[in-house]
């Protein structure tokens, strides 16, 4: 059965690619969700950034704000296509997250203005009942390969409107 899987993904031009982890909604398991995530981007070979921020801003607001004892959270990683979808779903579904506009000496109340700012979108998905996931996808772009360019093993490139 496994086989028959692996080989029908490899048929696939763009395979669909996923991961996923439950961890304890803590300021530990906030870290530990990033850090797993870059390894996990670069095994497929995704550029880490902006993507390692959207986890880092998701994972911290759910350890943050949706803190209910006992209770952990689940990140996910997706890629579908040229889209990698990053998921956090915690169990606090009723504390949805909204953007602030925060004052300029403010020591908080700026994750989901990075989130807005990194991802191609972004979204609040409810249930079921007592979860939330809060998501964001990011278009990715191959890079072609260029032998003369050293990188730290993430390979990919921001949209040619992005780039400077």
């Amino acid at each position: 059965m496994i086989q028959k899987t692996a080989a029908a993904e490899a048929r696939l031009d763009h395979p669909i690619r996923n991961f996923s982890v439950q961890l304890s909604l803590t300021p530990r398991g906030a870290r530990l969700a990033r850090l797993l995530a870059t390894e996990q981007l670069r095994a497929w070979e995704l550029p880490l950034d902006p993507a390692r921020q959207l986890v880092a801003e998701l994972a911290a607001n759910a350890a943050t704000h949706s803190r209910v004892p006992g209770r952990d959270f689940r990140l996910t990683l997706y890629v579908v296509g040229d889209t990698l979808r990053i998921e956090v779903t915690d169990t606090c579904g009723d504390l949805l997250p909204r953007p602030q506009d925060p004052t300029s000496d403010a020591e908080s109340g700026r994750g989901l203005v990075l989130v807005e700012a990194f991802a191609d979108r972004w979204g609040v998905t409810q249930g079921p009942c007592p979860r939330k996931t809060v998501w964001a996808e990011l278009n990715l772009v191959p890079l072609a390969p260029d032998p003369a360019r050293t990188c730290s093993g993430a390979r990919g490139a921001l949209p040619k409107e992005l780039q400077g």
